[in-house]
């Protein structure tokens, strides 16, 4: 371990807060590893103090300490993070802000965002499965470039892995699907479709994923930005 990561370690056990931990699992926020307890904003301010050092991410991931593997995200290269690697640290997430996190800062800005989907979904574990929906969301949103059809053969597979009755898979399966119906009119058809379709199933977790969606999909102000866009674009 460098004398850089040292330094950034001394630094988070400084401002570690025990009691900000106890406040993190009431939102289901445990690790099984260590928890320092240190605000996000402080870890932005490291973020930009550090700029992006692979290195030294890669070094801080290995810690296991939540904040450490937080702030690894966020400095990570996205050109530099490979498919394996992906693989290696999705199977270190235990709780669900790590796997969102890790998602939304770091790996939905490689080029394996969308070639890691299909199978996280497949697997059983809770947070690697979530993993792969929350990619499906984050993808949603930040991805400007793929095509409809991309977003459309995720569909299926929403309709299949919302029966698991996990919440934090469930919580995610939902993530996915509201995001992608807001992407454009045409996805929100089809995501409405799919959400009509999941509402049938006896599942509870189907049903929920079902009815909270469409509250959204449908509602009038959704509705009315997805229909001016289409308007402007004419």
């Amino acid at each position: 371990m460098n004398s850089q990561t040292n330094f950034i370690l001394t630094t988070l056990y400084s401002k570690a807060n025990p009691k900000n931990v106890e406040g993190m699992k009431r939102f289901g926020i445990e690790s099984t590893d260590k928890m320092l307890g240190i605000s996000t904003p402080f870890l932005q301010s490291l973020k930009k103090s550090i700029g992006i050092n692979h290195e030294l991410a890669l070094e801080l991931w290995q810690t296991g300490i939540f904040e450490a593997r937080v702030l690894a995200a966020f400095i990570a290269d996205p050109k530099q993070v490979t498919r394996p690697l992906m693989n290696r640290w999705v199977h270190d997430f235990d709780n669900w802000a790590i796997c969102d996190g890790v998602c939304l800062h770091c790996f939905r800005r490689t080029m394996h965002g969308h070639g890691v989907i299909p199978s996280w979904t497949k697997q059983q574990s809770e947070f690697v499965r979530r993993a792969g929906f929350s990619m499906m969301a984050t993808l949603a949103v930040g991805d400007k470039k793929s095509v409809d059809a991309v977003f459309l053969a995720y569909l299926p597979i929403i309709k299949k892995y919302s029966t698991d009755e996990r919440n934090f898979v469930k919580k995610a399966v939902n993530w996915a699907l509201r995001q992608i119906g807001k992407r454009n009119l045409k996805l929100n058809t089809a995501a409405i479709k799919t959400a009509k379709e999941i509402r049938k199933s006896d599942s509870p977790a189907a049903k929920w994923i079902a009815a909270d969606a469409l509250r959204e999909l449908q509602s009038p102000a959704v509705q009315k930005r997805l229909h001016t866009r289409v308007q402007h674009a004419i």
